[in-house]
């Protein structure tokens, strides 16, 4: 029996090993995931989770459940292509190794940070359940503590709120959490500011959307400032690139990504960080090897010379082409290389604020929340999620909800610090070492 080993159980390996498990007759290949988590997350939701208004769970997926396939929980560190294995930090600290016939790199991305001053031990990512569920709780208790704080630049302080990047994640991130904290304190001013060093906000969309993208979101009380990062991070202020200086407990990075760090260790060609893969998504020199998602510099049949851009429209897509020329490799069905032309962007901005372009169309306001809301229900991995999900959203806008703070997840496990730590794989704490 051949052993597929998927490495990653984002939206690139999800959808490959489920299109696997269903192209491959039962008991032709083993197929084995290897991931972190023992779940695979429809990340475009997080903003919903921070503002309250999905249940986490209802973005995930079991990993254990889709059929036919084996869970590796843990991180993959490294791989060696010519003995055919791949190396395992396990969730206890143990390292194994796992051997394959056919090996699919999907380990995604991590939050990029760049070296300022205080950014990492001050500064939290918006990247995963985790971030998203401890900055719901920590924009309620900061709120809440404001309430009964009697000195006023401590209140200022606290009711302050910075993220860096006004891309998609940044930008429904920002609107969302100003909704919850209003909905915490409707009678307590909150300042939010949104920087980027870009010239505008959702740089993918065209100027007029962005503008009025920009337009929604200062409408809802949120200050835009454009070419404006920030200069050092301290644990209750934040130094503006400009000199300025705010009063801050709570600053949230979402200034892009950068892939695993997992692919710097392979020592394979790469294209601005992401490894090199074919058309076909296979990676050059090493037969039975394919890459996709975030991690893989894929070129873009419909336009020449680039390659695809890290979205999860592009790996989700990605996922069955992989299943598809991997089965035609073990004698099913035909090869063919990756083509899909970008279907276009949509962005919740809370309420009714939404803008959209769709196949082209330009749409904003409430067509556009509903070409989002339509996307995200069909996108989600299946019935129980999209029931759950859109069951969320109709008790939400019917319902009046009190925000609770949970304290569930600690500040240490959700900042950029632990961000670092991951990204360069700290020495595990045993010698043992397991061949599975």
């Amino acid at each position: 029996m051949k052993r597929i080993v998927v490495v990653g159980g984002g939206f690139g390996g999800f959808h490959c090993v489920r299109s696997l498990s269903r192209r491959l007759p039962a008991g032709m290949a083993e197929l084995v995931v290897v991931n972190p988590t023992d779940y695979h997350l429809y990340t475009p939701l997080l903003p919903h989770v921070t503002g309250g208004l999905v249940h986490a769970p209802d973005i995930a997926v079991a990993l254990s459940r889709v059929p036919g396939v084996r869970l590796c929980q843990g991180s993959a560190v490294d791989a060696d292509l010519d003995e055919r294995t791949v190396t395992v930090l396990g969730p206890s600290g143990e390292r194994f190794k796992l051997s394959w016939d056919r090996l699919v790199l999907a380990p995604g991305s991590v939050t990029r940070v760049f070296d300022i001053p205080g950014l990492r031990e001050n500064a939290h990512g918006f990247k995963t359940l985790t971030e998203a569920l401890f900055l719901h709780d920590r924009i309620i208790a900061n709120v809440e503590q404001a309430a009964i704080t009697a000195d006023p630049a401590d209140r200022a302080a606290l009711t302050t709120f910075i993220v860096v990047g006004a891309g998609l994640a940044g930008a429904e991130f920002a609107a969302m959490a100003k909704r919850l904290a209003d909905a915490v304190a409707p009678r307590m001013r909150t300042r939010w500011l949104l920087l980027d060093m870009a010239g505008s906000v959702l740089p993918q969309l065209d100027r007029r959307l962005s503008a009025k993208a920009t337009q929604a979101l200062i409408r809802q009380g949120i200050e835009v400032r454009l070419k404006l990062s920030v200069r050092e991070v301290r644990p209750d202020s934040a130094t503006l690139t400009d000199g300025t200086v705010v009063p801050c407990r709570m600053l949230v990075w979402t200034a892009g990504v950068s892939a695993s760090p997992l692919v710097r260790r392979l020592g394979l060609p790469t294209d601005r960080g992401r490894l090199v893969a074919r058309s076909d998504l296979s990676v050059p020199g090493h037969a039975h090897v394919y890459a996709l998602g975030d991690a893989a510099a894929v070129p873009d049949l419909t336009k020449p010379g680039a390659v695809c851009a890290q979205t999860a429209q592009h790996a989700m897509r990605q996922g069955p082409a992989v299943a598809r020329n991997i089965a035609a490799s073990l004698g099913y069905g035909h090869s063919a290389p990756y083509r899909h032309r970008d279907l276009g962007m949509v962005a919740d901005l809370g309420g009714m604020a939404a803008v959209a372009d769709p196949l082209g169309l330009a749409l904003s306001g409430p067509s556009a929340k509903l070409a989002a809301s339509g996307y995200h229900l069909m996108a989600l991995e299946s019935m129980g999620n999209r029931l759950r999900t859109a069951t969320d959203w109709m008790l939400h806008a019917l319902l009046r909800t009190v925000p609770i703070s949970t304290g569930l997840v600690s500040g240490a496990s959700a900042g950029l610090s632990a961000v670092e730590q991951l990204s360069i794989y700290p020495p595990v704490d045993r010698d043992r070492t397991l061949v599975a």
